[in-house]
């Protein structure tokens, strides 16, 4: 990988298609999957990835020395996926599917069905304890999707971005919560929600990854993984091949120069647009985490997203029953919440953003506003602000960073944060 430091003008360069397919044949070398039943481990439609391109480049190069070569899509609790999707995020014509890969195997994983799953051990009391450093102690199951057991090799293929739970995305989160059981999700998810987005995102080091790399060290199958890191425009910045930890850890380094900016003042108002991949609130809050570092003590974040209708197909019901609110809000009233999965009530703190709740009065830092077919009466409901789409015009909000507003057109994958001394 190549790239300049974080904070340097000089821009980081993008490799030509031709120059993916020459890396990838270049460092991943066929032999080592020799005769073996390989499983590729990929991400669903909700991150932008060139995976038509590397999923070619990939089968071409290994597919003549496999014994099998399928795919399962790294869903965690994500709605699964029909076949035209999976093809689609693949680039696979539907007249390819019945010819030149019909052979393949293409799979949703199945969290919530545990005969869908095998237990490989738990996490022990003390290490939680350990790792989550005495914010948790518990035992966790470590389950993960059963069909690993039918492959001599798991290679993961997926980008790399700051990430709200663990700090950077990639690597051995595709296994978990990528293809896991719920109970090591919900537990990781509430110990990042307990540390706070704000302090977790962008970091590379932190409690979360090493429950996620602890519980990897179970798995009984040989892994690989091919990491990158990719622009919003899905341009490739730089790949990494090797072990899950040692692949990740060289694209989280360039993601950190690639998708964090540093800004020089925070922001009274900003408009943060939802790409169309971003088709329900439950992946669409990416647009609070990438941004809430520069919204101003009392300012306004508006998640702009007409196309969005959905809070979440899969945890609607019980975000509609938690609502959206600070950490404190959560932990003070165990009673209220000890039902809801901590995923959920992860999920909801970490859209809500930082505050405080004192005296049975919640103060959050910042205002969440939802601009989306999501109605006033129910974003009300769940404690969010309204705004109708049709009265916003986003090039009103172009070029006023000197205002105090912040337009981000395509807002979730890139990360900004103050620099030292910014207020």
């Amino acid at each position: 990988m190549t790239g300049s430091a974080a904070g340097q003008t000089e821009p980081i360069g993008t490799l030509s298609e031709q120059e993916v397919r020459e890396w990838i044949n270049e460092h991943i070398n066929p032999a080592d999957f020799k005769g073996k039943r390989v499983l590729l481990i990929v991400p669903d439609a909700t991150r932008t990835a060139p995976m038509p391109l590397l999923f070619d480049t990939l089968r071409r190069l290994l597919k003549p020395h496999t014994k099998t070569l399928d795919v399962i899509f790294a869903l965690g609790t994500h709605p699964p996926m029909s076949e035209t999707q999976m093809c689609q995020v693949l680039g696979i014509k539907p007249e390819e599917r019945q010819r030149l890969f019909y052979q393949l195997g293409l799979f949703n994983h199945e969290w919530d069905r545990d005969e869908k799953l095998t237990q490989l051990g738990v996490l022990t009391e003390q290490e939680t304890h350990e790792i989550s450093n005495g914010l948790m102690r518990e035992e966790v199951p470590v389950k993960i999707n059963k069909r690993i057991l039918d492959y001599n090799l798991l290679l993961v293929v997926g980008p790399v971005f700051p990430h709200e739970v663990v700090g950077f995305s990639g690597g051995n989160k595709y296994f978990f919560p990528g293809i896991s059981g719920p109970e090591l999700l919900n537990f990781f998810h509430w110990l990042g929600a307990l540390i706070t987005n704000a302090e977790i995102i962008g970091t590379k080091s932190t409690p979360v990854r090493d429950v996620v790399d602890k519980a990897a060290t179970l798995i009984p199958v040989e892994t690989k993984a091919l990491t990158f890191v990719v622009s919003p425009q899905c341009e490739l910045h730089g790949l990494a091949y090797g072990s899950p930890e040692e692949a990740w850890s060289e694209a989280a380094d360039l993601s950190s120069q690639v998708h964090i900016k540093w800004c020089d003042r925070s922001y009274k108002q900003v408009l943060s647009c939802a790409p169309e991949m971003y088709d329900e609130l439950w992946v669409a809050g990416k647009c609070m985490y990438k941004l809430e570092p520069v919204v101003a003590d009392g300012g306004e974040l508006i998640i702009y997203a007409p196309h969005l209708s959905e809070i979440s197909v899969i945890h609607g019901d019980l975000i509609r029953e938690v609502g959206y609110h600070v950490r404190d809000y959560i932990i003070k009233q165990p009673e209220r919440f000890g039902h809801i999965p901590r995923g959920v009530l992860a999920h909801s703190t970490h859209v809500r953003g930082s505050g405080t709740y004192e005296d049975g009065i919640e103060k959050p830092r910042v205002q969440v506003t939802l601009a989306s077919q999501i109605s006033k009466e129910v974003c009300e409901s769940i404690n969010l602000g309204y705004r109708d789409p049709d009265s916003i015009d986003i090039e009103s909000f172009a070029n006023r960073e000197d205002e105090g507003i912040l337009l981000v057109r395509k807002a979730g994958e890139q990360l900004h944060r103050l620099q030292e001394g910014a207020q």
